[in-house]
């Protein structure tokens, strides 16, 4: 750990046993922080090189203390051993503290911060320097109720054992032999599995009182894991497991009446009979609100999923539900573990999930459930078809019909958080069931605003989202493309709590510190509920480049934390919400941690990658332009570094769909790049970059493509700030296909980089995903491709869209490169491109790169494309000749 400060000083003291790569760490990005007066005010400008890369770091900002004052926050270097450190900075005095490779971290109730590194485990108090390092620390737990940390401490000469003990050393307890232990979410309760004389067992202590130890009356050769906590922590379900057995025991164990039940086999009914319980991750425990089911899987005896073809033939039916090898990788529901209740006081064991009905939505207090087979309605030709679902009350295990083929898209059927709702999307509107009313209610059909919006890449339109209810499940709230509504579950009453819509910025509730945005439970999302009573903090986006948050209080106010020209995120606050920290960037502004303070003063606490100040640097800009039929679109120009007015320069135009948004982010320049461009990387070599808006039209993406991207081109030619006969196109995945098909529809561009790209229409539509087992016409339904039918259907659509049928017209060279094991864009579909323009003599080269896929992961073949990249485009669009092996292969 490094100690080091910003105020008033140029010293660095350091540590002589400090790793050499925390040295360079700290020479690159601490140096530059410290205030000397003999280093000048004035910084001297040059151009980056390659060489400068290593000194650049990604920024993310993590936890905030309880009294708000300190942070940590994590650089991620990648040029020297992945370097990845972790700080800890007082945000009052400037004081900050490095460990390197920390983890798991956390600020105690009384900011003391903890964190795991190879060192072990690492406790510092940030107000007076204080550092101990726990050394053969191998995993932690801290008890905010207790101020307590728990320590699984491993030696090689002794046994593990368990430390208790207050955050600042006073050691409390010892429990020796824990093999594993687990920590209640009250953090309350202690769970412990002890191994003694080759016997364990499993000990209980709450830590109110943890002089007092409570044994489980067993012991065994079995170890004792997966403990799963019921909600409140007022009980814990785990099971025993052998060393060489795949089966194992089931236990339940209540911590107000102490009483432990074993679940026996004897009970299983005769559809279970011949199951076992899995003793792996496969199992999955869940515990009722109201303790009494615990649900957990199962798997049968000599069954096992296939992972391999059968070794002589693979049989492909044509009536099958699925494919064959859609079923090898997502079905074998016969074969696969199942989901069964029991009821440990009454001792009875039900099946729930089967082969007919495998898939499983849990309501928030596991009461009900729903089940469905996402076979139903197949085969079927989308991503995944509809299905029927069936509501079963796990108490009578009665099981009843309740939606029928219903969209199946994990955001579409929502139980509410306190299980007494069921939220669903149909027909274009939301529909709430009551469960214990039986009531059905359309809840915006009649509001008269749609709830779907352009909300994924690629898709035209979705739901905006359901991202949970008031307190007690009072009102649902629902997302449409600008606001947040508040609905009452019987349709009583609808209200908007934001006014986005007249603004034109997108309200969305903000991910809430520390917690996961997206939670699931089985098959289904886990939702939460808000308390409109009091503030909920919202992030918005406007359609001007703007970004922040906000406090919206009871639809009283609406006030503003930060909203401005950047790119916002990663807010985090702990309980005063006094001072609210975030990141803030902008294409030529590195990622700053930045705080709010009462709502009335914004400081800088820290910006990373202050070495950029010595270089020349690009700049962003939004421009506006309209493709032929009027439509209003934005795109993002990038500004070359060092930019002289006087000079006209080549541009690159990168494409995909929609990009404005990136009009504010900060990219580090690397050569480790998966697609090999780098829009920071190609401004810093004298580029303009052009980020265009694409909007598709039904049954005309490449047509649109072309639309619109020759018109952003042409309004950044009518600025006369580029050199309008030295302009590149580029694109991967789908800009890659609309690259190939611009590239020989227009005479705009002098070359053209299309990358894992799909080149004929209609055999990629009869072509298999190798990641998803399923065939990939899904695609050209309703999303991507949006062409509405099949190549049987519309064969001249097909054709008048794929880049293929106008190779004749391609006149530029094309650079074209894949990844030999894509599994997501079949490398055929270049093979074809190529092949087809190597028939008809037309200027090109190909790269194929073993052993990668979509992207490019390996950081050798990264550098490899990235200077491949810059080659091509220097050779077309600077008119560098010097590059043998652009000239070898095209002359």
């Amino acid at each position: 750990m490094l100690l080091f400060s910003t105020s008033n000083s140029c010293c660095l003291h350091l540590k002589a046993s400090v790793p050499n790569a925390v040295l360079f760490l700290v020479l690159l990005f601490i140096l530059p922080l410290v205030a000397c007066p003999l280093w000048g005010q004035v910084v001297q400008k040059r151009n980056l090189t390659p060489s400068d890369y290593k000194l650049w770091s990604e920024m993310h900002l993590e936890k905030v203390s309880p009294n708000e004052q300190y942070i940590s926050y994590r650089l991620t270097q990648s040029y020297t051993d992945n370097i990845d450190t972790l700080f800890v900075r007082d945000s009052y005095q400037d004081k900050t503290y490095l460990i390197p490779n920390g983890k798991n971290s956390v600020f105690t109730q009384n900011n003391i911060f903890v964190c795991l590194n190879s060192s072990g485990l690492n406790i510092l108090n940030p107000k007076t320097g204080k550092h101990q390092i726990i050394k053969d620390a191998i995993t932690y737990e801290y008890s905010k109720i207790k101020d307590y940390l728990l320590i699984l401490n491993h030696s090689p000469e002794l046994k593990d054992k368990l430390i208790i003990q207050a955050p600042e050393g006073n050691v409390l307890k010892v429990i020796a032999d824990v093999y594993k232990f687990s920590l209640s979410p009250d953090q309350e309760n202690l769970i412990c599995c002890v191994s003694k004389n080759n016997e364990y067992s499993i000990l209980h202590i709450n830590l109110k009182s943890i002089d007092k130890e409570h044994w489980l009356s067993f012991h065994g050769k079995d170890s004792y894991e997966n403990f799963t906590w019921q909600k409140q922590g007022k009980s814990v379900a785990f099971i025993s497991k052998a060393d060489q057995k795949i089966a194992g025991s089931l236990f339940y164990y209540n911590l107000e009446t102490k009483k432990i039940f074993n679940l026996n086999h004897s009970v299983f009914p005769n559809a279970l009979k011949e199951a076992l319980i899995p003793a792996d991750s496969n199992l999955k425990l869940t515990i009722s609100n109201d303790l009494k089911r615990v649900l957990f899987s199962v798997k049968y005896k000599n069954t096992s999923i296939k992972n391999e073809p059968d070794y002589l033939v693979e049989i492909w039916n044509g009536n099958d539900k699925w494919v064959y090898t859609d079923e090898l990788m997502n079905g074998q529901f016969s074969e696969s573990n199942k989901i069964a209740v029991w009821a440990p006081l009454s001792q009875k064991v039900y099946a729930l999930t089967t082969a007919e009905l495998p898939k499983i939505i849990l309501s928030a207090d596991q009461r009900y459930a729903l089940l469905s087979n996402p076979k139903q309605y197949e085969p079927q030709f989308e991503m995944d078809g509809p299905r029927d679902y069936y509501l079963v009350d796990l108490q009578t295990m009665e099981k009843k019909l309740l939606l029928k083929k219903q969209s199946a898209h994990y955001t579409h059927v929502v139980p509410s958080p306190q299980g007494n709702y069921i939220a669903y999307f149909k027909d274009n509107n939301w529909w709430v069931y009551d469960i214990t009313q039986k009531t059905h209610c359309n809840l915006t059909g009649s509001i008269g605003v749609k709830f779907t919006a352009k909300e994924q890449l690629l898709e035209p339109q979705s739901v905006c989202g359901n991202p949970g209810w008031s307190m007690n499940d009072k009102k649902i709230l629902l997302y449409d493309q600008y606001d947040i509504w508040s609905l009452s579950p019987d349709g009583s009453s609808s209200e908007r709590l934001t006014r986005g819509r007249e603004s034109k910025i997108i309200y969305r509730i903000a991910a809430v510190p520390e917690i996961r945005s997206l939670q699931t439970i089985y098959d289904g999302l886990k939702i939460s509920n808000y308390n409109l009573d009091k503030e909920l903090i919202l992030r918005g986006e406007g359609e001007e480049g703007k970004t922040g948050y906000f406090i919206w209080k009871n639809n009283i106010s609406l006030e503003s934390i930060v909203y401005k020209n950047a790119y916002i995120d990663e807010l985090s606050y702990a309980g005063k919400k006094k001072n609210m920290f975030y990141r803030e960037q902008n294409f030529d502004y590195s990622p700053a941690i930045m705080v709010n303070k009462n709502k009335l003063q914004e400081d800088l606490i820290y910006q990373s990658n202050p070495q950029q100040k010595k270089f020349f640097w690009g700049t962003s800009e939004l421009i506006r332009y309209q493709n032929s039929k009027g439509t209003a679109l934005k795109g993002v120009l990038l500004y070359p570094a060092n930019y002289d007015p006087k000079v006209k320069y080549p541009m690159i135009v990168s494409i995909y769909e929609l990009q404005h948004r990136y009009l504010h982010r900060y990219t580090i320049p690397s050569q480790y790049n998966e697609t090999g461009f780098n829009a920071t990387v190609a401004t810093l070599n004298g580029y303009f970059v052009l980020l265009p808006d694409i909007i598709h039209e039904f049954q005309n993406p490449g047509i649109s493509a072309l639309d619109c991207v020759t018109a952003a081109t042409k309004k950044v030619i009518d600025k006369g700030i580029i050199n309008s006969e030295k302009v590149g196109l580029i694109g991967h995945s789908f800009g890659g296909y609309e690259t190939a098909f611009i590239a020989s529809n227009t005479n705009l561009f002098q070359t053209a980089i299309a990358s894992g790209g799909i080149m004929d229409l209609t055999s990629f539509f009869l072509t298999l995903g190798q990641s998803s087992g399923k065939p990939d016409m899904y695609r050209f339904q309703e999303e991507q491709w949006v062409m509405g039918g099949t190549p049987f259907d519309l064969p001249s659509q097909y054709q008048k869209n794929s880049p293929l049928s106008y190779i004749e017209k391609l006149d530029i060279p094309l650079l074209l490169w894949t990844g030999k094991q894509d599994e997501q864009v079949d490398p055929h579909q270049s093979m074809e491109y190529y092949l087809a323009m190597r028939r008809l003599g037309k200027k090109n080269i190909m790269l194929r790169y073993a052993n990668e896929g979509h992207a490019i992961l390996g950081q050798e073949a990264q550098i490899d494309l990235t200077n491949r990249i810059q080659d091509w485009f220097a050779y077309y669009l600077k008119d560098n000749q010097s590059v043998f092996w652009i000239k070898n292969g095209t002359m």
